[in-house]
Order: C-alpha cells, then sequence, then structure tokens
C-alpha cells in the first residue's frame, strides 16, 4: 500500500466529520425553512379563499359548498407545517449536537456542558483538587448523558476506581460504541428534550414505596368510582330528558365530593410521584425504545439491553404506558374538563390505573433505569475516546501480594487541554521510586504535573482513554491535596485544613488498597525547619504504607526529603528563563533539584520595587 493508499484508508478526523456532519444538518435546516415558508403562504391563499367563497356565498353568489376544498386545503396545510416545524426543530437540535462536539474538540466547552458539582461530597479525597466535577471540569467535558441516571453513573465512576474486570468490560463495550456516532446523535436529540429533568429519584421512590390501595381496598375504591361516575350520567340524563331538574345530579355530585375527601390521602399518595411528569417521562420511554432497538454484541451491552427489555413489555412500553396514564390524568386541570373530570370521577380511574401500573412493572423501574444510567456513561465514554482519537486505553496490570503498586505514564498530558497547548512529561512510579519530589519555582508547572497524572489515572480507572502515549497502572485509590482552602465559618486556617486533608490521604494509604497520594506545597504555612521534620516524616509514612506518588515544593529544604528516603525517592524539577526581563518557562520536568527561584524576579515584572 503506497502512501496515498494509507491516507485514504485512515479514519477521517472527528473534527472534520462533525464539520461535514454539521453543514449538512445546516443545510437541512434551510431546507425546511424554506418549505416551511411555502407551506404558510399556502395556507394564507387557502384562508383567503375560504374568507372570499364566504363573502360570496353570503352576498348570494356562489353555494357554500365552493368553501369545502379550501378549508380541506387550509386544515391539511395546518398539519403539514406543524410536521414541518417538527421536523425543522429536530434538524435543529441535530446542528446543535455537532456545534457542541466542535466546542468540545476545539477547547470552548467550559461552561457549555454538565457543570454539577453536587454528585459527590464536599470531603472527596480528589474531586475538588483535580476539578473532577464543576465548570471546566473532567465530567463536564466527558458527559453527555441525558439523564441523571446517567450522570450519577459516570459521577460515581469518576469518583471511585473499578476493578480490572470491570474495566475490561468498559473497555470492550467503548470499542463497539466508539464509532456508532448515529446511535449518540439519536440519543443526544431525544435527550435534548428531556435535558436531564427527570427527578429518577422521585419516580423511583415511588415506584418502589408500598401500596397505599391494594386487596379489598383498591377493589372497593375501583367499583366505587365506576357507580359514581355512571350515576352522574344518569343524573345528567335525567335534567336533559325529564322534568326533575338538576336536582338528582346534584346529590351524586355531593356523594362523590364526600367520596373524594374520604380517599384524598391514599388517591394523592398514589399520584404524588408521577404528577406532573408526562413530557419528561415520554421523552424517557423513545430513549428507551432507541437504545431497545439496537443490536449489540459484546456481553456487557448486550446484558445492559436485556435490563431494558426486562418484564412482559420492557421498558420503553412500561414507560410509555405510564406517561399515557399520567397525560389522561392531567386533563382534569384542563378548566373547561375540570368539571366532567370532577363528576366523573377522573382522578379516581386513572389514580387507581397509575397504581395498578405500579404494582405490576414498579419493582422492575430501578433496573431499568440502572441500566439506562449505565449504557448513557458507556456511551458517553465512547464519545470521548471517538473524539480523542490519540488517547490510548491504558494498560491495567494486576498486583500480586507483595508488589509495588505500578504507575507508568508516558509523554502524559492534561487531558482538558488543548493537544497544541499540552506540553507533556513521562512518570515513572513503583519500583524501586515509590515518590517523586517536585521543585520549582512559581507558575513553573509542578501543579499542572498533578492534576495530569491525577486527571489521566482518575480516567484510566473509570474505563476512559488517556492522554499520554502509554499508560500502565494497576487499581489505585487517589488522595490529592492541590486546592485546600481556608474556613471563615468552620474556624479552620489553611494549615489546618491542608494538615486534615494529610490525615485524610495517611488513612487512605493505610487501606487494603495501594494508593497515589499527589501532594502540592506540603505543609505550606508553617516555618521551614518543622515544614521539613514534618513533611519527611509524612512521605516516609506513605511511602512505608504502600502508597506512591508526587509532592511539589518550592522550598528547597524539603528537596532534601529525597536523600533520607534513599533509592525509593528521586529529586525532579521545573526550570524557568529570564529573558529580557520576562520570565519565560517550557514546562519539562528535569532530574535533580531546581536551581533558582524566580519569586524576586516576578515581582519586579509587576511593577513591585525589591
Amino acid at each position: 500500500m503506497d502512501e496515498h493508499d494509507e491516507q485514504a484508508a485512515a479514519p477521517e478526523s472527528p473534527a472534520r466529520v462533525y464539520t461535514a456532519r454539521l453543514a449538512a444538518r445546516r443545510a437541512h435546516v434551510e431546507s425546511l425553512a424554506r418549505r416551511g415558508l411555502q407551506i404558510s403562504r399556502w395556507r394564507v391563499l387557502c384562508f383567503l379563499a375560504v374568507a372570499l367563497v364566504l363573502l360570496a356565498w353570503g352576498s348570494g353568489i356562489i353555494a357554500l359548498a365552493w368553501a369545502l376544498l379550501p378549508a380541506l386545503g387550509f386544515a391539511w396545510l395546518v398539519v403539514r407545517h406543524e410536521g414541518a416545524a417538527r421536523e425543522q426543530a429536530r434538524a435543529e437540535g441535530a446542528a446543535r449536537y455537532y456545534e457542541a462536539g466542535l466546542r468540545r474538540l476545539d477547547g470552548t466547552w467550559p461552561g457549555h456542558g454538565v457543570t454539577r458539582v453536587d454528585l459527590v461530597a464536599d470531603e472527596h479525597p480528589y474531586a475538588t483538587d483535580l476539578d473532577v466535577f464543576g465548570e471546566g471540569s473532567l465530567f463536564e467535558r466527558v458527559c453527555t448523558a441525558k439523564t441523571r441516571a446517567g450522570e450519577r453513573a459516570l459521577a460515581d465512576w469518576l469518583a471511585a476506581p473499578a476493578s480490572i474486570d470491570e474495566l475490561r468490560t468498559r473497555h470492550e463495550a467503548i470499542a463497539e460504541l466508539r464509532e456508532n456516532l448515529t446511535l449518540r446523535e439519536e440519543l443526544g436529540l431525544l435527550g435534548h428534550a428531556l435535558q436531564s429533568s427527570v427527578d429518577v429519584e422521585r419516580l423511583l421512590s415511588w415506584a418502589e414505596r408500598p401500596s397505599a390501595l391494594e386487596g379489598r381496598a383498591a377493589r372497593t375504591t375501583g367499583a366505587l368510582a365506576w357507580i359514581l361516575t355512571l350515576l352522574s350520567l344518569v343524573g345528567l340524563g335525567l335534567w336533559i330528558l325529564s322534568s326533575l331538574g338538576p336536582l338528582p345530579l346534584l346529590g351524586v355530585l355531593a356523594l362523590e365530593g364526600l367520596a373524594y375527601r374520604a380517599r384524598q390521602r391514599e388517591i394523592q399518595d398514589i399520584i404524588r410521584g408521577v404528577d406532573g411528569l408526562t413530557r419528561d417521562m415520554a421523552v424517557l420511554a423513545e430513549v428507551f425504545a432507541r437504545l431497545e432497538r439496537e443490536r449489540f454484541t459484546c456481553a456487557r451491552l448486550v446484558a445492559l439491553r436485556g435490563l431494558l427489555v426486562e418484564g412482559a413489555r420492557g421498558g420503553s412500553q412500561e414507560i410509555a404506558a405510564l406517561a399515557r396514564l399520567v397525560d389522561w390524568l392531567e386533563a382534569r386541570r384542563s378548566g373547561l374538563f375540570a368539571p366532567l373530570a370532577f363528576a366523573w370521577m377522573w382522578t379516581w380511574h386513572f389514580g387507581l390505573a397509575i397504581e395498578r401500573w405500579r404494582q405490576r412493572a414498579g419493582a422492575s423501574a430501578r433496573r431499568w433505569v440502572e441500566g439506562l444510567g449505565e449504557l448513557e456513561a458507556l456511551i458517553a465514554l465512547a464519545g470521548y475516546a471517538y473524539e480523542n482519537p490519540e488517547d490510548p486505553l491504558p494498560e491495567l496490570r494486576e498486583l500480586a501480594p507483595g508488589d509495588a503498586p505500578r504507575l507508568i505514564l508516558e509523554d502524559a498530558g492534561h487531558p482538558l487541554l488543548t493537544r497544541d497547548a499540552c506540553v507533556t512529561n513521562s512518570v515513572s512510579l513503583g519500583e524501586p521510586v515509590r515518590v517523586m519530589i517536585v521543585s520549582g519555582s512559581n507558575m513553573s508547572g509542578k501543579s499542572t504535573l498533578l492534576r495530569t497524572i491525577g486527571c489521566n489515572v482518575v480516567l484510566a480507572l473509570a474505563g476512559a482513554p488517556v492522554r499520554a502515549r502509554r499508560m500502565s497502572l494497576c487499581p489505585l485509590r487517589v488522595g490529592a491535596s492541590l486546592r485546600v482552602e481556608d474556613s471563615l465559618l468552620g474556624g479552620r486556617s489553611r494549615f489546618y485544613a491542608g494538615i486534615l486533608r494529610l490525615r485524610d490521604i495517611v488513612a487512605l494509604a493505610r487501606g487494603p488498597e495501594p494508593a497515589l497520594f499527589l501532594l502540592d506545597e506540603i505543609l505550606h504555612g508553617t516555618n521551614s525547619h518543622d515544614r521539613r521534620i514534618g513533611a519527611e516524616a509524612i512521605v516516609r509514612g506513605l511511602v512505608e504504607s504502600g502508597a506512591v506518588g508526587l509532592v511539589t515544593t518550592h522550598d528547597l529544604a524539603l528537596a532534601k526529603v529525597a536523600d533520607a528516603l534513599g533509592e525509593r525517592a528521586i529529586n525532579v524539577h521545573f526550570a524557568d528563563e529570564l529573558e529580557e526581563g520576562e520570565l519565560r518557562f517550557d514546562y519539562r520536568m528535569r532530574p535533580g533539584v531546581v536551581d533558582r527561584s524566580n519569586a524576586l524576579a516576578l515581582m519586579r515584572a509587576v511593577g513591585l520595587e525589591v
């Protein structure tokens, strides 16, 4: 195969694919807009034709029948216009989907995705330090889930490492889903209408709680509802057809009022969990149906799809049936229909039907929702893999008893930076080197190195590709101290908050699983003497607990910690150069201890006289 053939066989870049699809969707939007305008013009003409016929008929010139044809045409065009509007809205949604994809590729995505910070506890050992959640976070970059179940599943994966067996099944699923751009687009379009609005926990707690009416009470209530409905119809007929007037109907309505009052608590308990969710559940049913139509081959995806179709009719049909019941129930709110809904015991009929649905399908709801959430999380990781074709999946290593934990990153970059702004470095921890002491001046790249390592480990142990030429690791528990803040309300100084975080990381390292510690400016805020003694003791304790990690400092006295640990520790550093009065950094890690400081130069650069 010559060079031309190799280039032809190479897959197109995600940016080119997204750009081409975006152009096609925008062209389709413009075509649909022109068609909608034509339909609107014809609709106006038909309306004018009907108006002219009516004027002519009023003047006795032509028969009224002449209005039938333009009237039918007008009605047909109204239906066509609504269909065209829906199709245009769908095409516009597809265009927005690829616009969002291009933002992810060009680095302008922060603030446009899911920026939730409520998915982990405030005291999580690394979420805040490594920017896992919030605006401009790993979660926002990766997450394309449109239900809260999907967001929760992905958040759980990023917040805790998975086992090697679990990660391998995720890798298989990602490999199968990676090129399925059509599935991701279609789910994205359905999800655009959903926008994570279904309160899954509210729905599940309703579906799983004990029945408010069951057995004889439910049968009695259902029979009474039908009897009172029939009596109200009889009362209405007697009012219309006899001389009794409205008295029989009023009597039935009074009985119905007493019945409503007697069963108000039970009926409200039935409908409270789903009232007002018609549209969201209808879209959720479409999402289920789309995933049920997909035919997967890898075992993990087949099993998850099996959860969605579990039951007599499967998740999509059952959720759609519930959506229809809730839609009928909500008709009672209509001002014109409300009196009839009261007379016909509408709330009872559909409340009891919803209760029968819960007794039949409620026990399966959690399995359906959790299966959907996992599928959405896998699809999000597959989308991330597709958009980063140069990022490999990590090599996973089993850890035998007595082995040191191992972490190798070759040419690793920060996954939240664009590739042209990403400077790469390599790190190897295991045997014999357990810890790297990273020295360097301010702004030289020390903290970014720790975040680069931490973010890639978090991605790797969630099942995602990593920003590196190669990565090899065993499962690790991550503990990071990079963004420790003081608390006025909590009465904590920054130093005290920092040592509390160190305490938690030490406890993590003493656990049953190996740990990775990432400590930025350890014990910052105390004097150099105490800092050196404390840092050496803490790092020694972490290493002897079987952990591996990195410690940054601009205090050169702490670089001597590596000497105290022998071959288990090495010094590395980041350097800077002062050129024409400006500090320049190359962000490349070098062996040894830094031999200069830039603090005075930085102060002079901003105009301070020092």
